[in-house]
C-alpha cells in the first residue's frame, strides 16, 4: 500500500485531536468509529468490527489498538505508527506534567489530603473493574475456579505472568466440550507471510537494538524497558489488565515504589487522556526523570503494536481455532481475580477512617451509575481537599 505524506499527515492529526479528549477508556472506541467510518470513511463498518474483534483478543489498551487499526487499514505500517502515536502523545504530555507537578507538590498539606482521596477513589475503580470484568466472563463454574485460584495464587505473592499462562493452559482442558474438533489453523504460503510480517519484524529489530544500547548505556533503564515490555505482553483484556502485573513488577518485586505512590499514579492516569497504563509514565518519571517517562512509555505500548500489525492479516483462521478460543478464555477470566487481588492489595494499603470510607462508596456507586471517570476523580480530589 502506498501512502503519501499528506494522508499520513491528515491521519496523524486528526488522532491527536482525538487523543487529547481520550477519557473513559473502550469508552473512546465508539468515537474512533465516528471519525474512521462516518466522518472520513477510511475504513467500512464490517472492517471496524473485524479490528474491534481483534484488539480484544489480543495484549494491549484497547482503544490504543483500535486507532492502530484504523492506520493499519488506511494507511499500511506507517499509518498504523502515526495513528498510534497522535493518539498516545496527549496522554504521555499530559502524565509528564503531571509527574512533575507530583513530585514538586504531592508534601503540601491540600495535595497530600487530595491524594489520601484519590487513593480510596482508586480502590473503587479497580473493585469497580473487576466487578464488570466478572460479570462479562464469569459464566460457568470453570470461570469461577480459574478466577478464584489466580486471586488466591496472586494473594500468595505468586506472579501475575504465570497466573496468567496458567490459566490459559487449564483452559484448553476446562473449556474442552465432547466431539468438539480442532479447526481454523492457519495456513499461508512463505512469500505471503514475509510480506505481512515484514513491519513487525523491522520493529522487533528495532526494539531489541534499543533494547542493547540501553543495557550497555544505562541498567536502570534497560530494566525499566523490559519490565513494561513484559507487562505490556501479558495484558489482554485492555487497559486495567496492566494493573495487577504493573503493582506485582514495581512495587512487589523492585520495590520502585510503595503502594501508595503506585495509587497516586493510577489516580493522575484518570485525569489525563489516553488508556491506565500511561501510568508506565509516571513509574518512569519518578524512576529516571524525562528518559525514564519516554523509555516506560514506548516500552508499554510497542509488543501490542507489533501484535496487531502480525496478527490482523491473519486473525479470521486465527479466531477460528478451537484452542486459541479455550486458551485466550482462560486467560481472561484469570484478570477478574488479578484485580480482585489488586482491590484486596489496595484496600489494605489505605488508612481507613470515616472520610474515607464515604468517599469510596460514593465514588463506586457513580461508577456504577455510569457517570465519567474523570468527573468522579476530580470531584473526589476536590472533595478529599476539603475534608481529610
Amino acid at each position: 500500500m502506498c501512502v503519501d505524506r499528506e494522508d499520513l499527515h491528515r491521519l496523524f492529526l486528526s488522532f491527536l485531536r482525538l487523543g487529547l479528549t481520550a477519557f473513559g477508556g473502550p469508552a473512546m472506541v465508539a468515537y474512533i468509529r465516528e471519525l474512521a467510518v462516518k466522518r472520513n470513511k477510511w475504513i467500512t463498518e464490517e472492517s471496524f468490527r473485524h479490528g474491534v474483534a481483534v484488539c480484544q483478543s489480543i495484549p494491549g489498551a484497547t482503544a490504543m489498538q483500535v486507532a492502530a487499526y484504523v492506520g493499519l487499514r488506511a494507511g499500511g505500517p506507517p499509518g498504523a505508527l502515526v495513528t498510534y502515536v497522535g493518539f498516545g502523545l496527549p496522554a504521555f504530555i499530559m502524565m509528564v506534567v503531571m509527574a512533575v507537578f507530583y513530585g514538586r507538590a504531592h508534601e503540601i498539606a491540600a495535595v497530600a489530603s487530595a491524594f489520601r482521596g484519590l487513593q480510596v477513589i482508586v480502590v473503587a475503580l479497580v473493585a469497580n473493574a473487576t466487578l464488570d470484568f466478572g460479570m462479562a466472563s464469569i459464566k460457568k463454574w470453570q470461570d469461577g475456579l480459574l478466577a478464584l485460584g489466580a486471586a488466591a495464587f496472586l494473594v500468595l505473592r505468586g506472579s501475575p505472568m504465570m497466573a496468567i499462562a496458567a490459566s490459559a493452559l487449564l483452559g484448553l482442558l476446562l473449556y474442552q466440550r465432547p466431539g468438539q474438533r480442532v479447526e481454523g489453523k492457519l495456513k499461508t504460503d512463505n512469500v505471503a507471510l514475509l510480506k505481512n510480517l515484514a513491519a513487525p519484524l523491522f520493529l522487533v529489530l528495532a526494539l531489541l537494538a534499543a533494547l542493547l544500547v540501553l543495557y550497555f548505556a544505562d541498567r536502570k533503564l534497560f530494566d525499566l524497558s523490559v519490565l513494561m515490555l513484559k507487562v505490556d505482553l501479558f495484558a489482554f483484556g485492555g487497559g486495567y489488565a496492566s494493573v495487577p502485573l504493573m503493582l506485582h513488577e514495581v512495587v512487589g518485586v523492585r520495590h520502585w515504589m510503595d503502594s501508595k505512590t503506585f495509587m497516586d499514579g493510577i489516580a493522575l492516569g484518570q485525569v489525563t487522556p489516553g488508556p491506565i497504563v500511561i501510568t508506565a509514565t509516571f513509574v518512569g518519571y519518578l524512576l529516571a526523570g524525562l528518559p525514564g517517562a519516554f523509555v516506560g512509555t514506548v516500552s508499554i505500548f510497542t509488543p501490542s503494536l507489533v501484535i496487531l500489525m502480525a496478527v490482523v492479516p491473519y486473525f479470521d483462521r486465527i479466531q477460528g481455532n478451537i484452542l486459541f478460543q479455550r486458551g485466550l478464555r482462560g486467560a481472561l477470566v484469570s484478570f477478574v481475580g488479578l484485580l480482585l487481588s489488586v482491590t484486596i492489595r489496595f484496600s489494605l494499603a489505605v488508612p481507613w477512617g470515616a472520610g474515607q470510607v464515604l468517599i469510596a462508596t460514593i465514588a463506586f456507586l457513580a461508577l456504577r451509575l455510569r457517570i465519567d471517570i474523570l468527573w468522579v476523580v476530580l470531584a473526589g480530589a476536590v472533595v478529599s481537599a476539603l475534608i481529610l
